[in-house]
């Protein structure tokens, strides 16, 4: 049976994207070239930012359709994140909220790829 352990970004600038998310991360990439960069995170999981100019076939979707998803131990640990992230200048689409499945906020990088931080509630 397969199984993903990798997710690939298509970006404008795989240094500039490597930049952002190794502070993200507090790491560098294990890969890094002018056209794509590689992080092997601590869970094993690996982003790939890969430029979008030479990703074959074309990319035709435009960032933002999809979410790189980091859940985290509490809500005060998603609002402490938020106020982080709001404080590094990075976007916020939608702000610390309530919803079904718990607490949760929208980010996004520099190309515009959402970036989703939640707790579950505890009902589940």
């Amino acid at each position: 049976m397969l199984h993903p352990d990798m997710v690939n970004l298509y970006v404008a600038s795989p240094p500039e994207s490597a930049g952002f998310y190794a502070e993200l991360f507090g790491m560098e990439p294990v890969e890094a070239s002018p056209g794509f960069a590689l992080f092997t995170l601590p869970t094993g999981m690996k982003l790939g930012l890969w430029a979008r100019y030479s990703v074959a076939p074309t990319v035709i979707a435009p960032p933002g359709g999809s979410e790189v998803v980091f859940p985290v131990q509490s809500k005060a640990h998603v609002d402490a994140t938020w106020e982080d992230w709001s404080a590094r200048g990075i976007t916020i689409l939608q702000a610390p909220t309530d919803m079904d499945f718990g607490r949760t906020f929208v980010a996004s990088d520099p190309d515009g790829h959402r970036l989703r931080v939640y707790k579950l509630s505890d009902e589940r």
